[in-house]
Parts: structure tokens; sequence; C-alpha cells
């Protein structure tokens, strides 16, 4: 079914925790519903803005909404392969992310354990091309399963065209605003292959003893419960900037001058290293630091966090802040990761 919401209060859909409003929150629960509310009532979408709100996880909103957000509550996961070599599953839009993960742990297959406590929805997963820990989202997406907005019809995108790439994917360019995310399907795997050298995961997992899909959801969710914040205690979107992709020759002169700035290879472009915009905050001396309700995580410099009762433009005075100061002292351009809105 479709449930309709006016004049909703969104503090409940954000992770920030923002209190404002949205018009008219449309929530559905399977694609014949959401299709037949677009068939009906669909000018709604074309009448005023509109914008598909996941998980709530990855928005900022500035004030109040003054349009329609689609919101999907689909949830379900179903196998549709399993042979000796790969897992297929289908997940359902709107199921969360962190419970996709501990399904498939539980289970023993191989796949997305890095990616464990990330707040998201398997739709956003695919928007956003989640990733942590060495690996991505885009590293198990099949396909993604869509409705077209001005045709109403049904599609499959194969995940090699999806664009994929850091915090992107096609449906943040051409697709966007064009297509809804119904569901999406990832390539699990009975075989085992662990990827343990990125931070503290490998000394964590040596911890439990055993290296199974489950031992290294359990570690990276120790380390990630001991640095970043719980929404529901203090507001945020996880990562509020990404970090930059700079040419070697330029990363190269900026370690000259700070050669303690981390840096990380990019796959599928050599030219190109990746530098840590959570080193740079650091360094400026933000971390733990405030403006008013908005501010600076005490233990990740990346995490921008609602003290109490910040709106959304202190949010952003607080971003903008950050990134004169990042651009002014290192000479390279940070952006937010986060939607807003």
């Amino acid at each position: 079914m479709v449930q309709k919401k006016a004049n909703i209060s969104l503090k409940a859909y954000n992770s920030f925790g923002v209190d404002t409003t949205a018009d008219l929150l449309v929530e559905w629960e399977s694609v014949a519903d959401l299709v037949e509310w677009m068939r009906t009532e669909g000018d709604t979408l074309t009448s005023k803005p509109w914008n598909i709100l996941g998980g709530g996880c990855n928005t900022l909103f500035t004030g109040p909404y003054h349009g329609t957000l689609i919101h999907s509550v689909a949830k379900g996961i179903t196998v549709v392969s399993d042979t000796p070599e790969e897992v297929i599953i289908r997940v359902e839009a709107g199921h969360l992310w962190d419970d996709v993960v501990a399904w498939s742990c539980e289970r023993g297959l191989w796949g997305i354990e890095n990616l464990s406590a990330i707040p998201s929805s398997a739709g956003a997963s695919a928007v956003q091309n989640i990733g942590a820990y060495g690996v991505e989202a885009k590293d198990c997406i099949r396909s993604v399963e869509v409705l077209y907005v001005d045709t109403l019809e049904l599609g499959t995108i194969a995940g090699c065209d999806c664009e994929f790439g850091y915090r992107h994917s096609i449906f943040k360019t051409s697709l966007a605003g064009k297509v809804i995310i119904t569901a999406v399907n990832y390539r699990l795997s009975h075989t085992p292959a662990p990827k343990l050298g990125y931070g503290s995961i490998q000394e964590e997992v040596a911890k439990l003893g055993e290296l199974t899909p489950q031992a290294i959801r359990t570690a990276i969710t120790t380390i990630r419960n001991s640095k970043l914040p719980d929404p529901a205690v203090t507001g945020n979107a996880g990562s509020f900037f990404t970090n930059p992709i700079l040419p070697r020759e330029q990363v190269e002169a900026l370690k000259e001058l700070y050669p303690t700035m981390p840096t990380y290879e990019v796959e599928g472009r050599p030219e190109c290293l990746k530098i840590a915009t959570g080193w740079m905050i650091d360094q400026l001396g933000w971390k733990g630091r405030s403006m008013g309700r908005a501010g600076v995580h005490n233990k990740q410099a990346l995490v921008l966090v609602n003290l109490g009762g910040a709106t959304g433009e202190e949010v952003v005075a607080l971003a903008e802040r950050i990134c004169a100061e990042v651009k002014e002292k290192f000479g390279v351009e940070i952006h937010p990761e986060v939607n807003i809105l």
C-alpha cells in the first residue's frame, strides 16, 4: 500500500535529527502500489519539487521541503540463485543495508562483510556506491531494478552500466530524477575472500580467533562504533565530506610540504591519488570544535554532528567554513558527500 503523509515532521526521517517538515511524504511497500499511485497521482511530482528519500542517513535538510519525498518501506531478501561459485540475492530498495550484511554473514557468505554498520538502505547503496575498508558496493552489485518515472516502465540496469565510481553512480547524474530504484541484486560468494589490509581490521579479527564473514563483521562494527557517533544519540550522517582525488603530481607536491599526509591509490586511475579530508580537517584543529549547535566529532574529523537542536543551515555554515579553511591552507577543494536539500 501507499501511505501519504502531509506536512509531516522529518526529524525521524533524517539521521542528522534536523527538525523540519515536508509538504508530502509518500511511502510505498510494493512496486505495484508505487506504479498505481504514480499513474493516478503522479502529476504531484511535476507540479512541485520531488526527491527520493532513502534511509535519511545521507541527507541534510536546510529548511522545510516544499514538495514530495518518495520513501520506500519495501523490505525483503530473496535468493535468486545459489551455485558453488556464487549466490545472487535480490533485496528490496527499502531494506536496511546493515540487515543485508547481517543476513549474508550469518550464512557464511563473502563479499559485503567489510560494509558492516553503514547506515543506509539497499537502494541508497547503489546510488551512493557506499564503501568502507577497501570494499565498495559496486564490487557486489550485479544489477539494479528501476521504475522509469516518465513511462512507468520497469527495467533492470546491469552493474557494469551504472557508471560506479567513488561515491558516484549514474543515479546521481544522467538518471537522477528519471528513475526510482525498486530493488538491487547482489553477487555474494561461498569462497572465502577476506580483505583485511585496511586499518586495524586484521588486528581486531585476530582477537576473535577465527576468519569468517561474521568475525570480520564483528571486528569492523567494533572499530566503527569506537570512533563514529551513534545517530540515535548524536545526529550525524557519517562522513560529511568526500576524499579528493587529485593528479599524482599535485599530491606528491603536497606530500613534500606535509610528509604525514595519508594518500591512497585509486583503482583504474594510476595517474591520480586520493588524499584524506579528515586528516586535513584535523590539522586545522577542527576535531572536537563547534560553531553554535553544529560541531566536528571529537574522534573523527570527517563527521559533522548535531550537538542538539542544530538546523541544517547551521551545519552547512560549519561545512562552508571548513571548506574555506582547507582551501586556504592546502589549496584543495573538498565537497560534501551528503545530499543537501
